[in-house]
């Protein structure tokens, strides 16, 4: 852990943002584009990251993004994250995206992604604050993000190995791997 950094809360990093979904953000068929949701969702990564860095904070990547069930026009959109994991300079985002249908009062979670920010300052990583995980549930979030973070690293490395090797095939090689790959 990083000498005088403070610690804070998961409970202390979350954030709710609320709004009614447009027609402008649905595509011909009345459901919420996914790239109108991965924006909602990159501004609340946003919120989060930068609250509890005490920065501005930038997108590094996203892991993950589920996509349960669609989003309706006229909709009630909500988005909950918090912080899950934290290494020196960056921060696992977990979002739940729920959907309200404000005559029905049917309320369906229809979305869950994580996104990891970098916090800066001056335009260079800095470091953030540690997370204080006060309950199990707190406890296993944060253990499964540091799951994930060094599964990608082994991922990565593997199919950057797997890219290279490609590259040393020869044609005939590689069409035969095109004809097996080929439903």
């Amino acid at each position: 852990m990083s000498e005088g950094i403070e610690s804070r809360s998961v409970s202390s990093t979350e954030v709710q943002i609320a709004e009614i979904v447009e027609p402008g953000d649905a595509n011909f068929l009345g459901k919420m584009f996914g790239g109108a949701v991965l924006a909602k969702i990159d501004l609340c990564a946003y919120a989060v990251s930068s609250k509890f860095a005490g920065t501005i904070a930038v997108t590094a990547s996203f892991d993950r993004v589920d996509f349960h069930e669609p989003i309706e026009v006229g909709e009630l959109l909500t988005l909950i994250g918090h912080v899950t994991f934290v290494g020196r300079t960056s921060m696992e985002v977990t979002i739940e995206l729920y959907a309200h249908n404000l005559f029905s009062g049917n309320r369906r979670h229809t979305n869950t992604a994580r996104v990891t920010m970098v916090a800066l300052k001056d335009g260079k990583p800095c470091p953030v604050p540690r997370l204080h995980c006060e309950t199990r549930e707190e406890r296993i979030r944060y253990l499964e993000g540091h799951i994930r973070r060094e599964r990608r690293k082994v991922y990565r490395a593997a199919l950057e190995q797997e890219f290279k090797t490609l590259q040393t095939l020869s044609d005939a090689e590689l069409d035969a791997m095109i004809k097996s790959s080929t439903p």
